[in-house]
């Protein structure tokens, strides 16, 4: 486990059909940085600081998880981790 891991992955939507696991600082830090610059808000900037911080070592990553979790419950992406998994788990299925 890197130390700059989640405890827990948060499940985002990243599009109508598409679901993003986000299991780090830096995958946090790259979804933020994608965000659409309408979108933006002080959530989000609080998100991003949290999660810059934590990758440089200047926060536990514990807030990172923590800001990064608020920020996507108020943008109404969050996932249920479950329903992800599963779904997750039948797409890697098809593939095979």
């Amino acid at each position: 486990m890197n130390a700059e891991d989640f405890s827990s992955p948060i499940f985002v939507k990243r599009a109508a059909y598409i679901v993003q696991e986000i299991a780090n600082v830096a995958d946090a830090v790259d979804f933020l940085n994608d965000w659409p610059e309408e979108q933006k808000d002080l959530t989000h900037q609080t998100a991003l600081q949290a999660c810059c911080n934590a990758y440089d070592g200047r926060k536990p990553v514990s807030a990172a998880h923590h800001a990064f979790l608020e920020f996507a419950m108020r943008a109404a992406i969050l996932e249920d981790p479950i329903s992800a998994m599963q779904w997750i788990a039948a797409c890697k299925k098809l593939l095979a």
